[in-house]
């Protein structure tokens, strides 16, 4: 079964059986849902949910059966058509929706996609909300509107403009300091929707750059996770000279990494590392980001005056926390920024201008910026699921297991973190996968592989 339905959203692979992977009776069930639980929440107020996708194959025919449903439940549709995930965030704010559809299965393969469901304040749905949406398909719990009530639909291309003219505005992207650097820069937008938007946003920063993997068809000129294993073809480019840096962005635009000048990559767990410091830099303040990120972010929050805290995976969790406890910067790991000046969203495109910001006024080749920063290391395993596999009563034994070693310390809001003096190890369900996630972090990769394969052998010793 290739449908999995959490906080993540309605994540599938195209084709199949209805019930086990996402295709058209499915999106029109999860579409209805959601439309219900928007219009019982009580902040149905102008009859408008916008529509945006990025570049997958499969996306024109998810966009037409999604934008038919809410038709059909009496809801006017603004398509925004291509668009990053940041961008139809934002849109919701801009057209006042009542909430949004983004069609994107964000890292996944091309044969993925998935349904991310925006509130009214373009923001992704908690749990507890994502919850009734779930219980309200499950029991087909809605209704459809009579011919005379049906909702209309629109087309509007206008929020990418939109979208770039809000980074440029914000107070810390240094325009100028950016334009007079006279960066040379080389972009793999993995043919999707960064094609679109990312040249724009470059040229209004006056930014030199080439593209990879321009066209936006969703045909991906390899995995479009943008991990090192991927990226051999930017980081190629990059050795070959001539560059100040490379940018690299998923399928959606919200993950970003950077890659050095001599084709080194810049770490994706940095991303938010350095922005935050420049953040921190000009607005002292509070950090946070999810219990699987870098140890980085406490230490350069510290250094600054501010507190740091770690929140469950999930956008939705980081941003919760980060209003919680009023953080100026916060973020994921995996080279996800948000920055509340914006938006509450993760989003490649603020990323960008702050990082090229930040890099234009301390005058540093990417390379020295990076070594600036406490150095350490993650090795990101997996353990892969079988129905029969009970996971919860796998974290038990194993928060059982270290309760009372002297040096750790169990934080179980989400599967299970043990933290030692120097280093640490992450276990917990994947929300979009069925696969136990196994993160650890070290001052060396050596260190931190070890200890990942020592708590993968207690679990497989377990089962």
């Amino acid at each position: 079964m290739t449908l999995i339905k959490s906080i993540s959203g309605i994540r599938g692979t195209i084709g199949g059986r209805s019930g086990d992977t996402l295709n058209p009776l499915d999106i029109v069930k999860f579409t209805s849902a959601y439309a219900t639980f928007i219009r019982r929440s009580g902040k149905s107020n102008n009859n408008r949910i916008v529509v945006g996708r990025d570049g997958r194959i499969s996306g024109e025919m998810v966009k037409n059966v999604v934008c038919g449903t809410l038709m059909g439940m009496g809801y006017d549709v603004v398509n925004i058509g291509f668009a990053t995930t940041p961008t139809t965030e934002l849109a919701v704010r801009w057209a006042e929706a009542d909430g949004g559809i983004i069609i994107t299965a964000s890292h996944n393969p091309r044969q993925w996609n998935a349904l991310k469901l925006l509130n009214n304040e373009g923001e992704f749905l908690t749990a507890a909300d994502g919850a009734q949406v779930l219980d309200i398909a499950a029991r087909e719990d809605f209704e459809y509107a009579e011919v005379d009530k049906l909702g209309h639909y629109c087309e509007d291309n206008s929020f990418d403009q939109k979208h770039i003219d809000s980074v440029l505005a914000l107070k810390l992207v240094d325009r100028e300091a950016i334009r007079n650097a006279h960066f040379k820069v080389i972009v793999d937008s993995i043919n999707s929707v960064g094609g679109i938007i990312l040249p724009n946003l470059l040229d209004q920063l006056g930014v030199e750059y080439k593209f990879l993997n321009p066209d936006c068809t969703g045909d991906f000129a390899h995995n479009p996770e943008p991990l090192a294993k991927n990226l051999g073809g930017i980081m190629g480019e990059l050795k070959n000279g001539g560059y100040d840096l490379g940018i690299v962005v998923d399928p959606d635009v919200d993950r970003l990494a950077f890659i050095c000048e001599d084709g080194e990559m810049f770490g994706e767990e940095y991303t938010l590392v350095s922005v935050a410091d420049y953040v921190l830099s000009h607005t002292p303040g509070n950090t946070v980001s999810n219990l699987s990120s870098t140890r980085a972010l406490r230490d350069v929050t510290e250094k600054h005056g501010g507190q740091y805290c770690a929140s469950a995976v999930g956008e939705v969790n980081v941003t919760t926390l980060m209003k919680k406890v009023h953080a100026v910067i916060g973020g994921e790991g995996n080279g996800g920024v948000i920055y509340p000046e914006s938006h509450y969203g993760r989003d490649a495109l603020v990323g960008i201008a702050l990082f090229l910001s930040s890099l234009a006024q301390k005058g540093m080749k990417i390379s020295e910026l990076r070594k600036s920063f406490p150095n350490y290391f993650i090795a990101k395993n997996r353990i892969d699921l079988t129905p029969e596999t009970d996971v919860d009563a796998i974290l038990v034994k194993v928060k059982e297991k270290f309760a009372q070693a002297p040096d750790a310390k169990v934080n179980d809001i989400d599967g299970v973190k043990i933290d030692f003096p120097d280093k640490w190890v992450h276990l917990r369900k994947s929300n979009t996968e069925p696969i136990i996630r196994v993160y650890s972090e070290a001052h060396t990769m050596e260190e931190a592989d070890e200890l990942g394969k020592e708590l993968m052998q207690i679990v497989y010793d377990m089962q």
